[in-house]
């Protein structure tokens, strides 16, 4: 508890000291524009040992400060504090910003949101690591990639996340359905005949998560990549007016349209279609995998318990692509102790520390190996189907203005699937709204 009290005494500090320097910046002009231009940040060689601080969003499991203490048992002279930031991850994000913009050396190890690679990078807010400084050829490779800018590793992958397909393995086979549906066509099938089912009374086809937040640029974007499109290309160019970005937002609308979502799912983010397919309501669902513990509680909270099972998310044509999420670990530039804020980043990120770490969390690791071993499958048996749906994950759109362009695709998303714009019309706002961005 001591610990816990240290470290929101220093992020307050910490806090307070940023506010003052951020209304500074505004006055003598510091933008991000300066950060760019500004190539010795990036150049800095890794030297300098002796205490550093990680900061991170919450680790409620206690793994991370697990490794923390084990690391700080045997560097003496180089322990890491451990700052937490908000639980919003917009909140995350403006503090890590205002300390990397006034160059303080407060935070010296960052834990990133895969989306926000790019946009630190592109600062120069974080540093390129060395080639060898994490075995990238043991990690699914999604999670390399998100990792990296510009064919440059400036993050250790620490965990990930991919979508998993949630699905009433009783009440399809209750209605003859030999296999779970890997195309939305048969989603849309398998419905109509389980629905007609009296034990499937009341019930709803499908949900993912539609409310206008994050959670809806990932279901935008998996449904474009499930449909053969892409938000934007490799250059971060937009691509939203393809027929097949058309096909996939028109998997959404049409999904309200004819009635297969439940009016309410359009309020859904993770929590709620968490508790309507919890309480019998979804024959099917898209949703993370932390949810899955909940989902199988045998404590009567849920009505599904030995109802269910996964697979990966529906497609056109096939299996549909997941979004990739989870986090990296990156240095600031502004750390006098670039060497050891290095050698904690290895430790950190390390297989051993992934393996100690499934004891305590259900984050996913980055190293495949783990996703086979028995003793983990024992007590993840949805390892091996979010393997698959890993290794067929994209990433978010990998662009510098990255806050910009989520809200962009959410606001003409949600204007397509409430009615208030049609497909076309929607994709090319979006469209327009994005090419300025790239601009920029």
């Amino acid at each position: 508890m001591r610990q816990r009290r240290r470290t929101w005494q220093t992020l307050l500090a910490t806090t307070a000291s940023l506010t003052v320097a951020a209304v500074a910046l505004t006055g003598c002009g510091g933008t991000s524009t300066d950060a760019k231009s500004n190539p010795k940040a990036a150049a800095a060689s890794f030297e300098g040992k002796g205490p550093i601080n990680y900061v991170s969003n919450r680790d409620a499991s206690g793994a991370a400060n697990k490794t923390i203490e084990e690391w700080n048992a045997a560097h003496p002279e180089e322990k890491v504090t451990f700052i937490e930031l908000p639980d919003s991850a917009d909140q995350q994000r403006q503090q890590l910003i205002q300390n990397a913009q006034i160059k303080s050396d407060t935070f010296s190890v960052l834990n990133l949101d895969v989306v926000w690679t790019s946009e630190f990078a592109a600062n120069k807010w974080i540093l390129p690591l060395p080639a060898d400084a994490v075995p990238t050829d043991k990690m699914i490779p999604a999670t390399v990639n998100a990792a990296t800018y510009r064919d440059t590793l400036v993050g250790a992958p620490y965990y990930t996340d991919g979508a998993l397909f949630y699905f009433r393995s009783d009440l399809l086979k209750a209605a003859g359905i030999a296999a779970p549906p890997k195309t939305w066509d048969e989603m849309k099938t398998a419905c109509k005949a389980i629905l007609a089912l009296p034990e499937a009374a009341g019930m709803s086809c499908y949900a993912g998560q539609f409310d206008k937040n994050e959670a809806l640029t990932v279901n935008f974007s998996e449904a474009v990549a499930s449909a053969g499109g892409t938000v934007v290309d490799s250059d971060g160019k937009p691509t939203v007016t393809t027929p097949e970005a058309k096909a996939g937002l028109n998997l959404l609308v049409d999904g309200f349209k004819d009635g297969m979502f439940p009016s309410d799912a359009i309020t859904y983010l993770e929590e709620q279609g968490r508790r309507a397919f919890q309480d019998g309501k979804l024959v099917f669902m898209r949703n993370w995998p932390f949810l899955h513990a909940s989902l199988s509680a045998t404590d009567g909270s849920s009505k599904v318990a030995g109802k269910f099972d996964i697979t990966s998310i529906p497609g056109t044509d096939g299996p549909g692509v997941s979004t990739l999420g989870g986090r990296s670990l990156a240095i600031s530039p502004f750390t006098p102790n670039k060497a050891t804020a290095l050698e904690f980043v290895k430790f950190f990120t390390s297989e051993e520390q992934a393996q100690k770490r499934l004891a305590l969390s259900s984050r996913a690791p980055v190293y495949a190996s783990l996703f086979a071993d028995p003793a983990v499958v024992a007590k993840r048996p949805f390892f091996p189907t979010l393997l698959t749906s890993l290794n067929n994950a994209q990433p978010r759109p990998k662009v510098v203005q990255y806050g910009a362009t989520t809200k962009a695709i959410q606001e003409e998303a949600y204007a397509a699937i409430t009615g208030k714009k049609d497909t076309d019309t929607a994709l090319n706002d979006m469209q327009a709204k994005l090419t300025e961005l790239s601009a920029k």
